[in-house]
């Protein structure tokens, strides 16, 4: 490789976007998580190149300028490809020689030979294509009776050309025809090189780490990977003692993609360090293991790879079986032999119908009692998820979220939410009997949605129930993690600062959104069940418990013991007591929404220190209450597959989804047309000041060092996957915005609206086609805009100024929670009520009566107390505005008014808001 390679395009230029390539403009790309559109453009502007090369010489033209961009791509791709096993080295030398001697021919057959091998990697498939003689042993078929799966393998060792050379065909040739999985090794020098490989390369499935590794590479990194290394791996010195070094660079791969499997191999002494390193390892070896090695390499990736539930029900549809039980449809039975019906076999093939039954036996199990392939399946789950326990549901994370509450919540138990949470959670306490206090979001008003429930108010709310004397009453906490709009809180740092107060606390997060987040290594970090294990691992050191120590002295009198006065606690980052903090964790999780699941498919995940003593029965209890006796199948067999994928490939794709999103940003930043009409919504749009340490508008965009050191620090932030686009200049409303021009005259679909803005999501589906398409829209319907705005009379012009005006100025605030009235509420010192009461209060047909908006308002202008009778669920903003027992206020009716939504539920458009009569009330009269 050429030594004057740098890792600098990477990062500071080279993507090309747009032919001919003696017009790309360099740009910084900013974060490893745009490799895999560099790599691919510069592969395929290269060949452009070299095709044009050809031709040139062939004309006897001159080729100088055409060459110099050759080189230019090749030394961006002389950058990257160290970091992956194929094309590999050979090919890159061939590459670069052919050019250096003007033989364009020879490098157009080794660049196509390049792109078949990335091709078929990144279509999944499994033997790499001939390099039609050109060298690389990486790169060789070998030659089998179908295509096998194919992973990447790095071995970090600083090992001369001829000792890797050797390595490699050790490896490689102990590769068999009957192997299940096929792998390539790739090796780097360092332990810098190993942490930038597992960065860039997502093929990467196993590292095998030799004790003779550098310390730093040899490349040249730009500003921004440089930074993130620093702060990632830190500037101490590297250790001296070798087991050490081995620990830190495991960790540190571990810490990067935990689902790596680690191995070692140690060259003298393996019985000595074998103790004090297998925790770290799937295995250790001497060096002449090479067929050990080899095994374990396969039988590693065949633990993941392995869905023991839709395995069995693949076999339970291959078997012949009589069913005399219930599920007509069961094998196609009231399907196929139909005169009528046959159609549906036809749409929906004939495995759904052959894995329709109800058995719970035969290969197969129980989901309400699971002892065989669904219990091995939720352990996998679990495994990969990072939780001590995790359990499949299998009608959506509405039923996971009440199957958690009514595990943990007693009536009269006092329970802390996030009021703008899903309206499950609402119905859940109030079926739980719980006291609900809710907690205000920070507003948006502007866009009329809110943001998340700040720390301060958490850690306040806390406190007023210390002083009120009911603090041992709390019982739980329930945030949204992260909100529909992508606000993310610092999960490590809620936690330990609640516990600080009460260590007891338990906590829900509803991560219904999020369950991609734990396979990316920013996102993973602000997770429940990673931010719970590294609590607990903080929890048990010396350092921990005396900083908590420390800190002791400064929130209690010496004296008397007593606390100091909230101001100080709310001023101080708080450390829990490690040897009393209890930690009790619980995710729900919809995966169907960003992970592989059938509609659905979500999981509940467990991360809870006295869950077998404390509440494993109450669960199970509660388990049985809200899942079905038939549970469908297919979707169980979906979370399996979709636990796959993301232990496999999870990595890879939620890079691509957070790079393609911050493409379609950028597009929108710098399309003139576009930038005319819409607007994506910044971090400092979305999180205000006060909860911000560093100032990055997009943190991913300015790279992956400084969305680390966003969130590292910040106390909300922004999931680069959600893009919050800003129409009101269309003067269109997002509902209409949203039905109207996306979905019915372009089938583009989107989830949420506001009044001004539409919420653009991408998932691990989404393509670079899909991408190009969503902008193509975007600059069709701009066009149009500006057409009309061009060709309207003067009239339609001013009303359609006025339209947006209406839609770019302040509406009515965002109402924050009034009150309970009083019969529901338990004190003037704490802000909790009793939701079940007052939704059972309107059992009572006297205590109701219905109020048009118009005499509703006047009332409440009268200073008349109207109590609202149930749930009232604008769409948007998608959560309850009013909840059974709550005060209604001039504010909440000025926001209802202002509201341009089709859908509310809990509100009747021909009657009006129903009401509880107020003492002395009776129905209409006073």
């Amino acid at each position: 490789m050429n030594s004057a390679a740098s890792l600098s395009p990477l990062l500071n230029g080279g993507s090309a976007e747009s032919f001919p390539p003696a017009a790309v403009t360099p740009h910084a790309v900013g974060t490893p998580s745009s490799v895999w559109r560099l790599r691919a453009d510069s592969w395929d502007f290269l060949a452009y190149t070299v095709k044009q090369l050809l031709t040139a010489a062939e004309k006897g033209n001159s080729v100088t300028g055409l060459l110099s961009e050759s080189f230019r791509l090749l030394n961006i791709l002389d950058a990257i490809e160290p970091y992956f096993a194929s094309p590999g080295r050979g090919l890159m030398a061939d590459l670069r020689s052919s050019l250096t001697i003007e033989d364009f021919r020879v490098a157009g057959e080794v660049i196509d030979a390049a792109r078949r091998a990335l091709a078929h990697t990144a279509a999944g498939s499994t033997e790499l294509p001939s390099t039609s003689g050109h060298r690389d042993a990486a790169a060789q078929p070998v030659a089998v009776a179908e295509p096998r799966r194919r992973f990447e393998v790095l071995v970090i060792d600083d090992m001369t050309e001829a000792d890797q050379e050797s390595l490699k065909a050790d490896l490689l040739g102990r590769r068999r025809n009957d192997d299940e999985f096929i792998y390539n090794v790739n090796i780097v020098p360092s332990f810098e090189d190993a942490l930038i490989a597992v960065l860039l390369n997502p093929e990467i499935q196993a590292c095998v780490i030799r004790p003779g590794f550098a310390s730093t590479t040899r490349q040249r990194l730009g500003h921004d990977l440089r930074g993130f290394l620093d702060s990632f791996a830190g500037s101490s010195p590297d250790p001296v003692h070798p087991v050490q070094r081995i620990l830190r660079l495991a960790g540190k791969l571990s810490e990067l993609r935990p689902e790596l499997d680690l191995y070692l191999i140690a060259g003298v002494a393996i019985e000595k360090v074998a103790g004090s390193l297998t925790r770290h390892f799937r295995r250790i070896f001497a060096r002449e293991d090479g067929l050990e090695i080899h095994l374990s390499l396969l039988r590693g990736i065949a633990g993941r790879y392995d869905t023991p539930f839709f395995t069995a029900l693949q076999h339970y549809s291959k078997r012949p079986a009589g069913v005399f039980h219930a599920l007509p449809i069961s094998r196609g039975g009231s399907v196929l032999n139909s005169r009528w019906i046959t159609d549906m076999a036809d749409f929906y093939g004939l495995n759904l119908l052959l894995a329709e039954t109800s058995a719970t036996s035969g290969g197969l199990d129980s989901l309400l009692d699971p002892h065989g392939a669904i219990r091995d399946a939720q352990n996998l789950a679990a495994r990969a998820f990072g939780a001590q326990k995790t359990y499949f549901v299998t009608n959506g994370t509405s039923t996971a979220n009440k199957i958690v509450h009514q595990s943990i919540v007693a009536p009269g138990d006092v329970v802390l939410v996030d009021r703008n949470c899903h309206k499950s959670h609402h119905y859940a306490l109030m079926l739980a009997g719980a006291r609900v206090a809710y907690l205000d979001a920070y507003p948006l008003d502007k866009h009329s949605f809110y943001g998340a429930v700040p720390l301060r108010s958490i850690k306040q709310t806390l406190l007023d129930y210390r002083r009120a004397g009911r603090l041992h009453e709390v019982k739980m906490i329930t945030l949204t993690n992260c909100t529909f709009d992508g606000i993310v809180y610092d999960v490590e740092r809620v936690m330990a600062e609640c516990l600080a107060i009460k260590p007891d606390l338990v906590f829900l997060w509803d991560e219904a959104w999020f369950a991609f987040a734990g396979f990316h290594p920013l996102y993973r970090r602000r997770t429940a069940m990673a931010a719970s294990r590294k609590l607990e691992q903080d929890f048990e050191q010396q350092r921990y418990a005396r900083q908590h120590a420390e800190q002791a002295l400064i929130l209690h009198d010496p004296e008397t013991g007593e606390p100091a006065p909230d101001g100080v606690w709310l001023n101080t980052r708080l450390i829990p007591d490690p040897t009393i903090a209890r930690l009790r964790v619980y995710a729900t999780q919809s995966t169907h929404k960003t992970l592989t699941s059938l509609r659905q498919g979500s999981m509940i995940h467990v991360y809870d220190q006295d869950f077998s003593r404390h509440n494993q029965d109450a669960f199970r209890e509660a388990y049985m209450t809200h899942t079905s006796t038939s549970p469908n199948y297919q979707i169980l067999a979906s979370l399996d597959i979709g636990r796959r994928q993301a232990e496999l490939e999870g990595y890879e794709l939620v890079q691509r989804q957070a790079d393609l999103a911050i493409s379609i940003a950028q597009t929108v930043a710098r399309h003139p047309l576009l930038r005319k009409y819409f607007r994506v919504l910044t971090t400092q749009d979305l999180i205000p000041d006060e909860y911000r340490q560093t100032g990055h508008s997009f943190p991913l965009r300015d790279g992956i060092s400084a969305m680390n050191d966003a969130w590292k620090n910040d106390e909300f932030v922004v999931d680069p996957c959600r893009l919050t686009l800003d129409i009101g200049r269309t003067g269109i409303d997002g509902d209409t915005f949203k039905h109207l021009h996306l979905m019915d005259r372009f089938g583009i679909q989107v989830n949420k609206t506001s009044r001004n803005s539409v919420l653009l999501m991408t998932n691990i589906g989404t393509s670079r086609s899909a991408v190009a398409y969503l902008i193509e829209v975007l600059v069709k319907l701009a066009e149009t805009f500006e057409e009309d705005t061009t060709n309207l009379n003067p009239a339609d012009q001013e009303a359609g100024q006025a339209r947006v005006k209406a839609l770019t100025s302040d509406p009515p605030p965002l109402p924050d929670f009034s009150h309970f009235a009083a019969p529901y509420r338990s004190g003037a010192q704490t802000p909790d009520g009793d939701i079940r009461a007052a939704y059972f209060d309107t059992y009572k047909s006297e205590a109701v009566f219905h109020l048009t908006p118009h005499e509703l308002a006047r009332r409440v202008s009268a200073g008349e107390e109207i109590i609202s009778a149930g749930f009232v669920t604008p769409y948007p903003p998608g959560f309850p505005v009013l909840v059974p027992g709550q005060v209604i206020t001039a504010a909440i009716l000025a926001f209802m008014s202002a509201l341009d939504t089709r859908e509310i539920h809990g509100y009747n458009h021909q009657h009006g808001y129903r009401v509880i009569a107020a003492t002395g009330c009776i129905r209409q009269t006073c």
